[in-house]
């Protein structure tokens, strides 16, 4: 096997784009079936080795796996690393596969696969696998992953795309990686929650923010208009943003995905946080619900909470209160 990447596509429609005007279906994102609590058959038996897997800044991956016993004779020219796209909802699915080498001055059978970060995934879950001639397909399991690399992840200006690629054990044990592909992008950072409204700050990359720059939340039932909130940046970096969200504007709603629209007249832009380590964060970051609009008992009517999406996308979601 060459030292190329070969990449597959498995035919079916071209993915809509995301966008305020062409908003999820309800619940959506909240019905990821992989590793998000949906009923997800369990890997058939026998596994593959364990693969390590290191970061770089640039958002590249390289795997190391060690073959022993009767796969240390299968391996050689044609040994690779298969990433397997998870279908979306219109079936597609894509392949991507790596060429294994060995590692010097490494134990004998170590392999190595190198995912530069000048090839492209396509935003989604991909799947690896182990390839050896005249073997079905293994999946691998999770070794040890140096992500550091990633933590506080500056994003070069010049880039004409972003990509962002986190491996991660999912909740059966394999390795899968988690990619995403945005440009701009829209860096959410620190969220802070006070006098019943969201205090929400970031940065843009790709783009600059206006003296016109808005924080648009666009409800996700249907086509209707948004909740907007000045977020022109206050210091001297045009690629920072702030806003001040009032829950009490979307009370009249239940879910709200927050975009960045730079400049009027300007396509909006998803806020997300991808530029860490963190897979999923809608586990793992969470925050108190917040009372809104109390009623003539000094009760409030209901609840609003800012949560991250199974995509890692900012979203804030309203309930009655109890």
């Amino acid at each position: 096997m060459s030292g190329s990447t070969i990449r597959s596509v498995t035919a079916g429609a071209p993915s809509v784009a995301d966008g305020p005007l062409a908003p999820l279906p309800p619940g959506a994102e909240e019905k990821h079936p992989q590793d998000a609590g949906g009923a997800v058959p369990p890997q058939p038996a026998p596994r593959g080795p364990a693969a390590d897997c290191t970061a770089d800044s640039a958002g590249g991956l390289t795997f190391d796996l060690r073959l022993a016993g009767s796969d240390a004779g299968a391996g050689g020219e044609d040994a690779g690393l298969l990433l397997r796209r998870r279908p979306d909802t219109s079936g597609e699915t894509e392949e991507v596969r790596l060429p294994l080498t060995p590692v010097q001055d490494a134990e004998p059978g170590t392999l190595r696969a190198a995912l530069p970060s000048t090839v492209r995934l396509t935003e989604g879950r991909w799947n690896v696998f182990l390839v050896l001639a005249g073997r079905e397909p293994r999946r691998l399991s999770p070794g040890v992953n140096d992500l550091r690399s990633l933590v506080d992840r500056v994003p070069h200006e010049n880039r004409g795309w972003l990509g962002v690629r986190i491996p991660y054990a999912t909740k059966h044990g394999n390795l899968s990686v988690r990619a995403w592909m945005r440009w701009p992008h829209a860096e959410a950072g620190a969220l802070r929650m006070r006098d019943g409204a969201l205090e929400l700050g970031g940065r843009l990359y790709g783009g600059e923010v206006s003296a016109t720059a808005r924080l648009e939340a666009w409800p996700r039932r249907g086509p209707a208009e948004p909740v907007v909130a000045d977020a022109a940046g206050t210091g001297g970096d045009r690629r920072e943003f702030a806003a001040v969200l009032p829950f009490a504007a979307l009370a009249g709603g239940r879910l709200w995905d927050l975009w960045l629209r730079p400049a009027e007249g300007a396509e909006a832009v998803r806020v997300a946080r991808i530029l860490d380590d963190v897979p999923d964060k809608k586990r793992i970051f969470t925050y108190p619900a917040q009372p809104v609009a109390p009623d003539a008992t000094g009760a409030a009517a209901v609840t609003a909470k800012p949560y991250y999406t199974l995509n890692n996308d900012l979203a804030v979601r309203i309930d009655r209160a109890e």
